[in-house]
């Protein structure tokens, strides 16, 4: 199991809202878990994967929670291309510019 040492970049997972304690108006399917939180930071003591663990963040906040990563990823993106939308660039152009702009 991976630990982490004093001053490593780590996230760590922290609940929000235990399930049951949403508000009322989401759906059954979203009650039923817990709103939780991600945050990166860096260690202040010693920790394993799945221990409590407190981290200070780049703007000097200290959050405890369960550590889930050490040397963090970032793993997002804007998901697959849209066909459709790929040509509205070089027609927007030829719109406002005309033939030559989109070339």
């Amino acid at each position: 199991m991976q630990e982490g040492k004093a001053g490593d970049w780590v996230q760590i997972r922290s609940i929000v809202l235990p399930p049951g304690q949403r508000a009322p108006q989401v759906p059954d399917d979203t009650q039923a878990v817990p709103l939780f939180m991600l945050v990166k930071g860096f260690l202040q003591h010693a920790a394993r994967i799945g221990e409590e663990a407190t981290i200070t963040t780049v703007i000097g906040r200290r959050v405890t929670g369960e550590l889930v990563a050490v040397n963090p990823t970032y793993d997002h993106d804007y998901g697959r291309p849209v066909p459709e939308l790929l040509s509205i660039g070089p027609e927007l152009r030829r719109m406002l510019w005309g033939e030559e702009a989109a070339e």
